[in-house]
C-alpha cells in the first residue's frame, strides 16, 4: 500500500519507495525507510496532504504520497 491509501487519522511506517525522481526531495524532508507517519488532513479536494513526520508538519501532493509505500499501523 501507499501513503496515498491512508485517511486522515491513520498511521503507517514507511518501508521504500517506488522509482521516481521525487525521492531525493522527499527523503530530503524526512521521510525516509522506518519513519513513522501519519495523516492529520486533507485538502478539500484531497491535494495536498498534512502530514506529521518526526515531530513536525509537512505537505506533499497526492502524486508524492503514491510513491512511498507504507505498513499501516493498527489502532
Amino acid at each position: 500500500m501507499t501513503l496515498r491509501d491512508l485517511r486522515p487519522g491513520e498511521s503507517g511506517t514507511i518501508l521504500g519507495f517506488e522509482p521516481s525522481a521525487a525521492i531525493n526531495r522527499l527523503m530530503e524532508m524526512g521521510m525516509v525507510p522506518g519513519s513513522q507517519v501519519h495523516v492529520v488532513r486533507l485538502a478539500p479536494f484531497g491535494d495536498p496532504i498534512d502530514l506529521k513526520v518526526r515531530d513536525y508538519h509537512l505537505s506533499i501532493r497526492k502524486s508524492e504520497a503514491a510513491l512511498i509505500r507504507i505498513s499501516r499501523q493498527e489502532g
